[in-house]
């Protein structure tokens, strides 16, 4: 099945999407008031995680349930099913990829699934800062 529209027009609605969900903004705001300072999108780091702290070898994905094939709530649409699948499993392979990576460099990683997010909210924040301060002892 073709594309509707031209090749430029969906590069433009593409460009317009944005990386940064509102649900990893409210994170962000939490964790700062909560006095946890850290970047948020490092480019500089494999894979680009949601939140780091270099000096502490930290990183942390919240990996929504969609778009990282969640094993419970994640569904491969009905339309295009063979394109989504091979998309959907692909995600699942580099975040297998990029926790290898983290690992074998001396990384601490945490990964929080969205569904963590809306089912306890506070708890899942409790969890990343309880983590960070784990790691920096």
């Amino acid at each position: 099945m073709s594309d509707r529209i031209s090749k430029e027009a969906r590069s433009r609605n593409m460009s317009a999407v944005k990386s940064v969900s509102k649900l990893e903004d409210k994170i962000s705001k939490d964790l700062w008031r909560k006095n946890l300072r850290y970047r948020r999108n490092e480019k500089s780091l494999y894979g680009r995680p949601d939140f780091s702290i270099k000096k502490y070898k930290i990183v942390v994905f919240i990996d929504s349930c969609f778009w990282h094939n969640c094993p419970i709530h994640g569904k491969i649409p009905k339309n295009n099913s063979g394109f989504w699948e091979k998309k959907l499993n692909r995600n699942v392979d580099r975040d297998k990829e990029v926790t290898d990576y983290y690992l074998s460099n001396g990384w601490n990683i945490l990964r929080i699934w969205e569904h963590e997010l809306k089912e306890d909210y506070e708890q899942a924040i409790n969890k990343i800062l309880a983590f960070v301060v784990n790691v920096k002892g």
